[in-house]
């Protein structure tokens, strides 16, 4: 066995060991260790498959920001853990349920599985050459030309559901002191200043 095949394999079954862990873990701050883990595995396969770029933003945008959110988040919120328990043993039927009513699906899904007629023809072309043409001006023209109105939508969405976590968590609380721009804007140095002599040996 090559090398090749060999880091296949062990990124693939620690993607696999990890994904599970995150699940299974107890710990919630273990949980996103594990992710972070899948998270770099799952870096490693794209490097293998060539798209280094793809894998580049994998680690500096999911490990780098959304994982070390997750953690700070997790670490600070001070979750009551026994709390969260008792509602897992409490909604654990329900879950059952909706978990074997999803592996039903899946089941239809792969049953019913039918490969596209050109998918062996696009297979079997061959792929441009890595010298000629690099994967991050590809994915460039796939992004800006191919699917351009549809990576606008998607960006459209994500900044709507920007909006609307900001709208259902801002509170505007009583006894906090808020920045007025308008107010700084137009206030009169005039009155804004105020001269003081003070004496020596006097305070204010």
């Amino acid at each position: 066995m090559g090398i090749a095949p060999l880091a296949f394999y062990l990124f693939a079954a620690t993607v696999v060991v990890s994904g599970f862990l995150v699940v299974v873990a107890k710990n919630p701050v273990h949980s996103v260790l594990w992710l972070i883990l899948a998270f770099l595995s799952t870096a490693g396969l794209f490097v293998m498959m060539g798209a280094e770029f793809v894998a580049m933003l994998l680690v500096i945008v999911y490990v780098g920001a959304v994982a070390v959110l997750f953690l700070f988040v997790v670490m600070m919120l001070d979750v009551d853990f026994t709390a969260l328990r008792e509602g897992f043993v409490r909604y654990l039927p329900i879950g059952a349920l909706v978990g074997v009513v999803l592996l039903v699906q899946l089941g239809f899904v792969v049953a019913k599985w039918t490969a596209s007629p050109g998918a062996e023809a696009a297979r079997m072309a061959p792929a441009p050459d890595p010298a000629m043409r690099q994967n991050t001006a590809a994915l460039g023209d796939i992004l800006y030309t191919d699917y351009f109105h549809l990576f606008q939508l998607a960006g459209l969405v994500l900044l709507v559901a920007m909006i609307g976590a900001i709208v259902l968590t801002l509170r505007h609380r009583e006894g906090v002191k808020r920045q007025d721009v308008l107010a700084q804007m137009y206030r009169d140095p005039a009155k804004a200043l105020e001269l003081k002599d003070i004496k020596p040996g006097q305070g204010l």
